[in-house]
């Protein structure tokens, strides 16, 4: 990819996600469109250490995935997650997936990003190696999570940092959130049963 391809994309990337819809949320129309694949099919990279972890073992609890980033104005959204995780982490689990896609906001190692979310925010929730979310390097995790054939019902694929999907006890995506949408909101609280 030539220098000025790379920079209109990265352009065009933060214009889109900078007028995004911040509190936009979705929702399946139909409850008993089913896709081809659901969050069981997936192993993913812890972020620190060699292990890999398979998201079955999520089997029965409901799952949040947000794609983070550690210099971004939601950052302090990491605070709001691990307070959540604590309090709801037996019912609802939390997994984020850091991501450099969006105005580069995610550019540390893989070190670099458990150093500052422990520090800043004693996350504890479990973190998984850096991936894109978007774009011709999507990681088959999020292309599940916003491709309607393979998912049964969404299209939207994350706009900016910290946007959350909402998977069921049987591993369906039930709920897409936008980055501004916190664990507090009623409809996310609702979303998840709480």
């Amino acid at each position: 990819m030539t220098f000025f391809s790379l920079a209109f994309l990265m352009f065009s990337t933060l214009l889109s996600g900078l007028f995004a819809d911040k509190k936009e949320s979705a929702t399946p129309s139909d409850s008993t469109m089913k896709g081809t694949q659901n969050l069981y099919d997936f192993k993913m990279k812890a972020l620190i250490g060699d292990q890999t972890i398979d998201l079955s073992k999520y089997k029965g609890k409901k799952v949040v995935l947000i794609n983070v980033a550690s210099k971004c104005g939601y950052t302090p959204q990491y605070a709001d997650w691990e307070a959540f995780y604590k309090k709801h982490g037996q019912n609802v689990v939390v997994l984020g997936f850091p991501a450099n896609n969006f105005g580069g906001q995610e550019p540390g190692s893989e070190e670099d990003i458990a150093t500052f979310c422990q520090k800043n925010y004693g996350v504890t929730f479990q973190l998984f190696d850096k991936i894109d979310v978007v774009g011709k390097m999507q990681h088959p995790l999020y292309k599940w999570l916003s491709t309607k054939s393979l998912n049964g019902w969404n299209d939207k694929a994350p706009t900016w940092n910290f946007c959350k999907y909402v998977v069921n006890e049987e591993g369906q995506l039930t709920h897409f959130f936008a980055s501004g949408v916190k664990p507090t909101d009623v409809e996310f609280k609702k979303a998840v049963g709480l």
